[in-house]
């Protein structure tokens, strides 16, 4: 394992690049239960009451034999395993996966908060890390003392620091609490001075993981705006990771995806959420539903899509409706239930819901059911799109659920139109008549 900085050629925009990277884990899995419940101890030993002369010193030996006994077994866990890229200076890129892939133990190894077990890692300048909420801080110090802390830690003097300071403060809106231990601030206060102290000292490298969603809503966007900022005006190079796709595709223009530990893919943002959206997803236009969720009173058991002819298919044209059909199974009365769809784009944006509950009676007796809703025509823009199905009693209980369950195609063919793509139509099309005059 290698671990280097400014090795790179001085012509090259290459600000880190990854070779072979793996990080190995051991896992310790106990062959039996390692403590013996002192219950089952005094139960044996009032067995043999005769042996029982100081009965604590007797079950304190028994748990102390029964401890020594236990041998682990060690697994090896391989979080990452020959992840290999290059990032380039001025570069947004998003890395995305599902929990488990590896996505924050890889800005760990590039924070060099843990060290990797094989592969080498060139980085070029300073990274600035905001990793979890606190991470980098001193409990025990003050904002302001955390703040120069930080800034020394990145190898910045303190008058670079003090050139800063007001800024940071303006940004992070914890003034009033800046001479307060930051043990005593909540896990958004952290966040706030955490990100400011991390995007204004001028790190040549900034790295952020999901957790800018511990913070509410407008300090996420003023959060991401700054990110922007850094990465276009200051042509400095953000790392972020996020289960928003839509936040993904709004920010970065580049995006790492991982599975199973690996590098799956990596490239243009929009393409790629959009094959990690869909990804399993099945594309025939027709799925047969055999698992039933855990809740045994209500189950799918098919979602089709058909076109006009009633032709089952996953490829629609923008100017003609799509009929989606779903069949679904009620094994008791159920009162007050919804079931309904919603289609989500290629980014991860939620276009529409459809809900049953709006156009029929409150609840629904036992029996199967077979609902259909059609999508007008010229409303979605072409592009690809997934479908979730669920069903729930609002506010009480959700009864089945699945999301990305089935994905089709919107298609321009035959005009003008078809020099655009997804994005560029908007997130809808509309058909409002015009009214036109000579004047």
């Amino acid at each position: 394992m290698t671990f280097t900085s400014e090795s790179f050629s001085r012509s090259s925009d290459v600000v880190i690049r990854v070779e072979g990277l793996g990080k190995k884990y051991a896992i310790q899995h106990e062959t039996s239960e390692r403590y013996t419940v002192l219950r089952d101890v005094m139960a044996r030993q009032a067995k043999a009451a005769g042996r029982l002369l100081n009965p604590f010193t007797l079950i304190g030996q028994m748990l102390k034999t029964h401890r020594q006994t236990v041998e682990p077994i060690e697994e090896e866990f391989w979080a990452l395993k020959d992840v290999s890229f290059e990032i380039h200076r001025g570069e947004r890129v998003g890395i995305i996966g599902r929990n488990g892939a590896g996505k924050s133990t890889l800005l760990k190894i590039l924070s060099r908060i843990t060290e990797p077990t094989t592969g080498r890692v060139e980085i070029r300048g300073r990274v600035a890390s905001l990793l979890e909420v606190g991470t980098g801080f001193h409990p025990e110090l003050t904002g302001r003392e955390n703040i120069y802390l930080n800034g020394a830690i990145l190898g910045m003097t303190r008058r670079e620091i003090y050139a800063k300071f007001d800024e940071i403060v303006d940004f992070s809106e914890v003034e009033k609490f800046l001479d307060t231990p930051v043990k005593r601030y909540s896990s958004g206060m952290y966040v706030r001075l955490a990100f400011a102290v991390a995007a204004h000292l001028e790190p040549e490298i900034l790295v952020v993981d999901e957790v800018l969603a511990v913070g509410d809503a407008s300090f996420q966007k003023k959060c991401l705006g700054k990110m922007e900022d850094v990465a276009v005006r200051e042509g400095r190079t953000v790392l972020f990771v996020s289960h928003n796709m839509a936040t993904i595709t709004a920010l970065c223009h580049k995006v790492l995806w991982l599975a199973d530990s690996q590098v799956k893919s990596i490239g243009d943002a929009p393409h790629i959420t959009s094959n990690y959206l869909t990804y399993g997803s099945e594309r025939s236009g027709e799925l047969t539903l055999l698992a039933e969720c855990e809740n045994q009173r209500f189950r799918f058991k098919k979602l089709s899509f058909l076109d006009t002819n009633g032709v089952v298919t996953a490829h629609f044209d923008v100017r003609k409706p799509i009929r989606i059909c779903c069949e679904y199974e009620v094994n008791e009365d159920i009162s007050g239930l919804e079931v309904g769809f919603r289609v989500v784009n290629a980014s991860g944006v939620s276009i529409f819901t459809v809900d049953r509950s709006f156009y029929l009676t409150p609840g629904l007796s036992k029996g199967s059911y077979l609902a259909e809703v059609e999508i007008p025509a010229l409303f979605l823009s072409p592009g690809c799109y997934s479908i979730n199905i669920g069903a729930h009693i609002p506010n009480i209980e959700l009864l089945c659920l699945h999301e990305a369950l089935m994905t089709f195609e919107v298609e321009e063919t035959g005009s003008n139109m078809s020099l655009y793509k997804g994005q560029d139509y908007g997130v809808v099309l509309v058909d409002f008549p015009w009214m036109e005059t000579s004047s």
